[in-house]
């Protein structure tokens, strides 16, 4: 089942090392998508302010058999939102949606607005991150991290706070293993969450992907998912098909040595 292992943060928090993600699930379906998956053994649900949905995943939530602690909730700090106070402020908005006391992982959407990728923020990264440790160190939030960070984004942070982030959420799949900054990540005992596993479907085509999976007698969406698991990152499938969802969490087989190699050559090979 999806909730049986864990990954462990750096301050000794565990988070079930499958989510479920609720990226581009609309909030009118996001009750029924949840539920699901609640009903299919997970307990690691991402959510984010952007996603517009919050509402409906928390009522889902609370709505479940499961008690909140059982549940470990993740949202995002919105992308374009860089300071101190509007980072409490909007740490407000998301625990209301959701109809919780606390949170146990929040994260900086991305270092930088999306309508302006690349652009320095540094400092106004800096000063968010400043306003998580206090939510951190006041019992409001279990573990904080960031989205979307590089090397660099992330020595800011360090150089400049008092506490190394939890986690970094990027996208990683076969393809695009970002490797240099998987390997920072783990320097700092930075667990990666990977996002996007399956490249939001593009890649479960692949002749050479179906050919590997029907060697392992599983899917193209289980081989990819497990993929991420070998190289150490905590996976965030998301679906809103009851077969799929049941189907991303069995990941119950390992893949050699020898394939992952061989999956670690592959380009990125998204329909560009």
């Amino acid at each position: 089942m999806a909730n049986d292992k864990f990954f462990t943060f750096h301050n000794g928090v565990k988070i079930p090392d499958i989510g479920f993600g609720t990226w581009q699930i609309p909030n009118e379906e996001a009750y029924a998508a949840v539920t699901t998956a609640l009903e299919n053994g997970y307990t690691h649900i991402d959510t984010a302010l952007a996603y517009q949905n919050e509402e409906n995943v928390g009522k889902a939530i609370k709505d479940f058999t499961i008690s909140r602690e059982k549940i470990f909730i993740t949202s995002k700090l919105p992308a374009q939102i860089k300071g101190y106070d509007v980072t409490l402020e909007a740490f407000e908005e998301t625990i209301s949606n959701l109809g919780v006391d606390y949170l146990d992982l929040y994260l900086i959407h991305a270092p930088w607005p999306w309508d302006e990728i690349g652009k320095d923020c540094t400092e106004g990264n800096i000063e968010s991150w400043k306003a998580m440790e206090k939510l951190y160190r006041d019992g409001k939030i279990r573990a904080i991290g960031v989205s979307n960070f590089s090397e660099k984004d992330i020595q800011a942070l360090l150089d400049n706070c008092g506490i190394v982030p939890m986690a970094n959420q990027i996208p990683f799949y076969i393809g695009r293993d970002q490797a240099s900054l998987l390997e920072f990540c783990k320097k700092h005992n930075i667990v990666v969450e990977a996002y996007s596993p399956l490249a939001t479907g593009q890649i479960l085509n692949n002749p050479d992907i179906k050919e590997l999976a029907a060697k392992y007698e599983v899917t193209p969406a289980q081989l990819c998912i497990r993929y991420c698991l070998e190289h150490g990152t905590l996976p965030l499938p998301k679906s809103t098909n009851e077969e799929r969802i049941i189907e991303n969490s069995q990941l119950e087989f390992t893949i050699s040595p020898e394939d992952v190699q061989t999956l670690d050559a592959f380009e990125d090979i998204r329909v560009k």
